[in-house]
């Protein structure tokens, strides 16, 4: 039975209201800017209640976005959110809290930070670790002009675990003072435990004072002879080290401060101002925070507030979907994990992600086989070509969207080597709310490009479980199925798995004008159109094609022969699917007797959220877009189509 939730309970936001951007929060008084931040959390659940999405982070930045707000002088500095999913505050601080209300609809505001929103968004991301790189462009490019302006990127633990944050770090030491990091510790896995010792030390080292002091004794020491030079060195670093463990990001070249209690304004506020006006820099603030801030049921359910369905502000009870068909995520999980009581060789992969791949549960069934890596799909790709050049079977479990993130090794270190890596993509084809930095529309054309690579694309779930079988058993190369998100269709799933044959398709329905050669989930919209034609008299074959590398090409040569029109349905980019039959057909001159031969794909654009279903339609990949085509092709047109029909 769905839940009963109640979407509305506005707060009431006294202070909040007179604040439209930056600039207004910055004439308020310092002792006022505690019940700010207390509405601008109110404000954020009551939000997130209505339109659903990312909670817990963003409560758990409250009070330091409105700090940052209230002392760095955005937009002129640059503040670059990593991945964008905590910044719900800094949207309704920055001119958009009358649209707040809209998150993640079509037509609304978008989930994470996007640069055609607003000029306090310099940066779009939804991807980690990429906000270092971004503020020091940022920085680089003002100080290359001449012009004021500071480049601030606030970044999570988790996201530290990515290399490009290290790469980005390593190079600088050119931006100095105008280069601010924010550590955002908000799992404690850093920190020694925050207390007034630990703040008075962050706001003693960060001071102007400390900091010449410093730079003084620095100087003498490099006086004394090198023995003593190096003994100095080292001292002064232990020190830090032991009390706020800062000598790895001093390595790289920023001026460590830190730890602050990132829920504290009086500890945040001179901090971030000490840092503000420093002469040195690059400067690291490490900030201590905690996911979900200020709400209990948050608090209390870290990884089940991270993202949320709309929920009941009081209770917090979110909404839940009428019970349906299993998701494709976790018919993978079940069927790796059957694969792994087979087969001991099989173990899975997976960047941070195990809830959202399901390895989570495979987790619970094979600790020891299972790797979750973090933030790092480079490294993820490249170990499993480890794993399997060893003789073991790996599933790299990543997000067709992250895993663009390790094309090169999915080249240079599998594809190359030919090794049997296997690719379980999540996501593929639009996502919905998430948007276009999150909808897996490329992985077709740039896995498929690559000699040596099989790709798979599953139908509905029974397929999938079919593709899991297969991908186990594959020992000769690289192998990836695709799957979208959601659940699935609601067909049996098989008792016992089949193996498919490498680079062969199905007929699904057989018919004698028209042939649809799908691939992916769009087999069922592809059925509703084959019923849509045939009721107007164009008898219409369905191929479920299953593989689009290699391509079934005896079955596409059949179809592309004995039909007038053929239409290819994916759920990706140009360059895919409908690419490489196309290739063929000319390969092999099947157009040469007249055949008329269509590609249906995603759009030539990034398109923004709404409803999957919506964002098909719009893509034309629905039956009508099916119907559409075919019937453009043909040159009829919806009236009279039933005596075209006819004559056909």
């Amino acid at each position: 039975m769905e839940t009963e939730i109640s979407m509305d309970h506005r707060p009431t936001t006294p202070l909040l209201d007179q604040v439209n951007v930056p600039a207004d929060l910055r004439a308020l008084k310092p002792e006022q800017l505690r019940q700010l931040a207390d509405e601008l959390r109110q404000e954020t659940i009551s939000a997130v209640g209505v339109t659903g999405g990312h909670l817990g982070s963003g409560l758990g930045v409250v009070e330091l976005t409105t700090a940052i707000h209230y002392v760095f002088n955005t937009p002129q500095d640059k503040l670059v959110w990593d991945v964008g999913h905590q910044c719900y505050p800094h949207k309704i601080l920055t001119g958009r809290r009358d649209r707040i209300r809209t998150l993640r609809q079509g037509g609304g505001l978008s989930g994470f930070t996007k640069r055609s929103e607003s000029e306090y968004d310099p940066f779009g991301a939804a991807h980690s670790s990429t906000s270092i790189s971004a503020a020091l462009g940022f920085a680089i490019a003002n100080k290359m002009q001449g012009r004021p302006g500071k480049g601030i990127a606030v970044i999570g633990d988790g996201a530290m675990s990515a290399g490009m944050a290290y790469e980005a770090m390593n190079n600088a030491r050119d931006a100095g003072n105008r280069l601010v990091v924010i550590l955002n510790d908000n799992d404690m896995s850093i920190a020694p435990p925050v207390g007034g010792l630990s703040a008075y030390l962050a706001r003693l080292v960060s001071s102007r004072e400390f900091l010449t002091v410093r730079d003084v004794l620095r100087k003498l020491a490099r006086k004394l002879p090198r023995p003593l030079h190096s003994a100095a060195k080292k001292t002064d670093e232990f020190a830090r080290g032991m009390a706020m463990g800062g000598t790895l990001f001093e390595e790289l070249g920023f001026y460590y401060v830190g730890p602050v209690d990132g829920h504290n304004l009086d500890q945040l506020i001179p901090v971030l101002e000490n840092v503000r006006d420093a002469a040195e820099g690059p400067c690291l603030v490490h900030v201590v925070t905690q996911k979900g801030k200020g709400y209990a049921p948050a608090e209390n359910a870290a990884d089940k507030y991270h993202g949320v369905q709309k929920f009941d502000v009081v209770t917090g009870a979110q909404a839940k979907a009428p019970p349906g068909p299993p998701s494709y995520t976790n018919v993978f999980a079940q069927a790796l994990i059957a694969e792994a009581a087979r087969d001991p060789k099989v173990c899975a992969i997976t960047a941070a992600m195990p809830s959202g791949t399901g390895l989570d549960k495979f987790a619970d069934a094979y600790p020891d086989r299972t790797f979750d890596v973090g933030i790092a799909e480079q490294h993820a790709v490249t170990f499993a070509a480890g794993l399997a050049a060893e003789g073991m079977r790996p599933f790299c479990a990543i997000y067709s969207t992250f895993l663009q993130r390790a094309y090169d090794q999915v080249v240079h270190d599998v594809a190359i080597q030919n090794l049997p890596v296997r690719f379980a993509m999540d996501r593929a084809g639009l996502v919905g709310a998430d948007g276009s930095t999150h909808a897996g529309s490329f992985d077709i054309t740039y896995l498929a490009t690559l000699p040596n690579m099989v790709v798979m694309a599953a139908a509905d779930e029974a397929e999938l479980v079919h593709m899991v079988h297969t991908c186990a058993l594959h020992d000769s190369g690289p192998i990836a199925v695709r799957y979208p998100r959601g659940n699935g269709t609601g067909v049996a799933l098989p008792a016992t798995p089949e193996r498919l044959e490498i680079g062969k398709g199905r007929i699904v329905r057989e018919g004698k004008k028209v042939a649809i050669l799908s691939l992916g989930t769009r087999l069922e919209e592809a059925l509703k159109a084959a019923d849509a034609l045939d009721a107007r008299g164009l008898s219409t074959t369905v191929a479920d094609l299953r593989f689009a590398k290699p391509l079934d090409e005896a079955l596409i040569r059949r179809l592309l022969t004995i039909h007038d029109v053929a239409v290819t349905v994916e759920e990706g980019a140009i360059g895919g699917l409908g690419a490489h039959v196309l290739t063929l057909a000319s390969d092999e001159g099947l157009t040469d007797a007249g055949l008329k031969l269509r590609t249906l794909r995603l759009p030539d654009i990034f398109q923004d959220q709404d409803k999957p279903e919506k964002q098909y339609a719009d893509a034309g990949l629905d039956a009508a877009g099916i119907v559409t085509t075919v019937l453009t092709a043909l040159r009829h047109n919806n009236t009279g189509i039933e005596e075209a029909g006819a004559r056909a």
